[in-house]
C-alpha cells in the first residue's frame, strides 16, 4: 500500500480552497497518484526527482508536485499544490 504525506505548503493551499468541486478534483488527482505513483510527468533539470500532475478547472491550470521515496512501501510526498502561476518558482524555492 502506498503511503502519502502532504507537506505544509500543499496542505495550506488545499485547506484554503472554498470551491467544493475544485477540492474534489484535487482529491481525485491525489487518489490517482496514490494508485499509480508514476502517473505524473517526471521533471528534469533542477527539478529532477519530482513528478507533476496538472489539470484544468474553470479555465485555470492547476498543478500537484510530488516525489516518491522508494523503499518497501512507496511513500509519496506531496510537495506543493496550486495554480500554475509562479508554481515552479515556488517549487524551486521549497526544494
Amino acid at each position: 500500500m502506498n503511503q502519502i504525506l502532504i507537506l505544509p505548503p500543499a496542505a495550506k493551499y488545499l485547506k484554503k480552497i472554498k470551491d467544493v468541486k475544485l477540492k474534489k478534483v484535487f482529491q481525485n488527482t491525489i487518489d490517482q497518484i496514490i494508485e499509480n505513483p508514476f502517473h505524473g510527468e517526471r521533471k528534469t533539470g533542477d527539478l529532477s526527482g519530482v513528478y507533476g500532475v496538472d489539470f484544468y478547472y474553470n479555465k485555470t491550470n492547476y498543478e500537484v508536485a510530488y516525489t516518491i521515496i522508494n523503499n518497501e512501501n512507496k511513500q509519496i510526498i506531496v510537495i506543493l499544490a496550486g495554480t500554475r502561476e509562479n508554481f515552479y518558482d515556488e517549487l524551486r524555492r521549497l526544494i
